[in-house]
């Protein structure tokens, strides 16, 4: 089997910086770089659909990148997820953010954090693997289709 590229582990040692104890982070800090890793996966998935205008582009992506997408696929995934995942999870969703989304209500943002700060967990532990296999996994029981 391949091994994957560990992106952060790879960012961190281009610019000479060691990683944190991540246990330590607030879950708003995981959801911060969990919202980005997630874009991104999302954004790949799209661009590699298609070379289309960006407007289009960013049409389609706002569809899965929004607060009541995750919170479908996290609702789907729980199930699927290790209790360590679970744990980060609900640190996420209890957190208290100081904004909350334009388009979505409380309790689907704070299913969204939560979601994100699982994600955030999983790439700063440098498992990509784990990340793809939650967005995929999730996207499908959740009835979201790229």
């Amino acid at each position: 089997m391949e091994e994957s590229i560990k992106m952060n582990a790879a960012i961190l040692s281009a610019f000479d910086k060691k990683g944190k104890d991540i246990r330590t982070y607030s879950p708003l800090t995981l959801a911060y770089i969990g919202d980005a890793v997630y874009d991104l996966v999302i954004r790949s998935l799209v661009v590699a659909g298609a070379n289309r205008p960006a407007n289009d582009l960013h049409r389609i992506t706002v569809k899965y990148v929004n607060a009541g997408a995750q919170a479908k696929m996290v609702e789907a995934l729980m199930g699927e997820l290790t209790e360590e995942e679970e744990a980060v999870y609900r640190r996420g969703r209890n957190s208290k953010p100081h904004t909350t989304a334009k388009n979505a209500t409380v309790e689907d943002y704070l299913k969204a954090t939560g979601f994100e700060a699982v994600i955030g967990y999983l790439y700063l532990k440098d498992e990509e693997d784990r990340v793809f296999t939650l967005v995929k996994k999730g996207m499908e029981l959740a009835g979201l289709s790229l």
